[in-house]
């Protein structure tokens, strides 16, 4: 099992636009990800789980994923994160 926190630094956090390419990202990988905010755990391929997480910009989230390809799902979401899911400022 691989994890790692991530602070949301885009403008809108994980709504919208940004949880439907989380998403879509997420669901590219065979392995089981979840995303953790305040103890609580939310499918990563859901797009309701995630817009029901309400993420918000500042906010620290955990990306955990076990499976074959845990790593590189891991990297992958935490790339998109950083890059502000391609949001121009």
């Amino acid at each position: 099992m691989y994890k790692e926190e991530v602070i949301l630094k885009n403008k809108t956090g994980l709504h919208a636009r940004p949880a439907s390419l989380f998403v879509r990202e997420a669901a590219k990988f065979s392995s089981d990800i979840k995303v953790i905010k305040d103890n609580k755990e939310y499918n990563a391929k859901s797009i309701m789980g995630i817009l029901s997480m309400g993420a918000g910009k500042g906010d620290a989230i955990t990306i955990q994923a076990d499976g074959s390809d845990a790593e590189e799902a891991i990297e992958s979401l935490v790339k998109l994160i950083n890059d502000k899911f391609n949001e121009k400022e």
